[in-house]
């Protein structure tokens, strides 16, 4: 099984390195790039992880902050994702849960 990525978004951060303390510092700079987004989408944007993110817009964002992709987005292993042991096959191994329950009893007569 494949482990399961994540990822954490640094553009808050990033602005901050930049000199851009407002969310709104960024309305003026997209629409140049001809995005239009409102005050709160921006907002949105900066302060929570978005789960979509057109290329166009992060296309701005890096032109924007003068930054690449790995700056601003950095893949991390998603919390509890380790992978699962393998349940023994054949009886090889260590009994697998099935053999250790108790077989249900018969009533005959």
């Amino acid at each position: 099984m494949a482990p399961k990525l994540d990822y954490r978004w640094h553009l808050r951060r990033i602005m901050a390195d930049r000199g851009l303390f407002h969310t709104t510092d960024l309305i003026k700079p997209l629409a140049e790039r001809d995005i239009t987004l409102s005050s709160s989408q921006v907002f949105r944007l900066v302060t929570e992880r978005p789960e979509r993110l057109s290329l166009k817009i992060l296309m701005a964002l890096m032109d924007i902050l003068d930054c690449t992709m790995d700056e601003l987005i950095e893949p991390v292993a998603a919390a509890g994702a380790g992978t699962r042991p393998k349940k023994a096959a054949g009886g090889t191994g260590p009994p697998g849960l099935g053999e250790l329950r108790p077989k249900r009893a018969r009533i005959t007569g």
